[in-house]
């Protein structure tokens, strides 16, 4: 089975290159920036769309740049895929942000799409113009993953780690959430089991089985670090005023980034695991684990 690739250089496609390398399937990396667009497919029989532009938390790029890079190149990749006589099968990596950028119940696949971020919104583009073409002899699947994470990962996880291993207390600690996380382990596994075992078209929410608290990682990263978990409980209002200037300011510590470390976020995948007949290799704490070991 020939597979080509697009974002073979970030963090999520160097690892889904070695994993499948590793299973012995041949996978083409895919430059969409730099190769003429009839030259992107050849004759790959599946092809995986991980290329995007990341959701950025400052806030600070172009709404535009998300939907040139998001929707209109998926838009021509998905187009090569429809023309070729020898692909089969599109996998679109899409975001769970493509449904809601904030939600307190369980996120499923039957909800509505509401996005209000432009990374959000420029990934909904994308998947509605996959869904209304569709062929009847092609396979397509999006993928709408939350937080992925794993060794070499640098983002949230790994500042949280720094305040663990720096002795300095946690000041969140008065917000209770629950969070769906994604080890990249079990991201690849995913993967290799849609090669393997086909699935019906359509929207799949892919996430670990269960969520896990801020507070709870930071007791995961003190217990690797030999270090009792120093957790504060602030008032939320005051912690939210403090988030308050910092986005006006442009500090560390914004309102998206208190969202992003302190609200529900929980995705189910049962619909996916239903399809695929099977269960994840990593729970989510040993994945958290794997990836807080790594960052010494």
């Amino acid at each position: 089975m020939n597979i080509s690739l697009s974002g073979s250089t970030g963090f999520v496609g160097r690892n889904l290159i070695s994993y499948l390398q590793e299973r012995n399937r041949e996978v083409k990396p895919i430059d969409l920036r730099n190769t003429p667009s009839d030259q992107w497919i050849g004759e790959s029989e599946v092809i995986i769309h991980l290329a995007g532009l990341a959701h950025d938390l400052k806030n600070t790029r172009d709404s535009n740049a998300y939907h040139v890079v998001n929707f209109e190149l998926t838009r021509d990749l998905f187009d090569q895929f429809l023309k070729s006589s020898d692909s089969k099968v599109f996998i679109f990596i899409s975001s769970i942000k493509a449904l809601k950028d904030h939600a307190d119940d369980w996120l499923t696949e039957t909800m509505e799409p509401d996005p209000s971020s432009p990374y959000g919104i420029s990934k909904r583009r994308a998947e509605a113009y996959l869904l209304d073409h569709i062929p009847n002899d092609k396979t397509v699947i999006i993928l709408r993953p939350c937080m992925i994470h794993g060794p070499g990962n640098k983002g949230n996880l790994n500042l949280l780690y720094q305040v663990t291993k720096r002795g300095l207390p946690w000041p969140l600690g008065a917000f209770e959430n629950q969070r769906s996380f994604l080890s990249i382990q079990n991201f690849c596994f995913v993967i290799e089991q849609l090669l393997k075992n086909p699935i019906p078209s359509g929207i799949y929410h892919i996430s670990d089985n269960e969520p896990v608290s801020t507070n709870q990682i930071i007791r995961l990263m003190a217990q690797g670090l030999n270090k009792k978990p120093i957790i504060w409980k602030l008032p939320k209002g005051f912690v939210q005023g403090i988030a308050y200037i910092g986005t006006y300011l442009k500090l560390p510590l914004n309102l998206e980034r208190l969202s992003k470390l302190t609200e529900n976020y929980r995705v189910s995948n049962r619909k996916l695991m239903e399809a695929l007949g099977t269960e994840l290799p990593v729970d989510a704490f040993k994945g958290l684990t794997n990836t807080i070991t790594s960052f010494e």
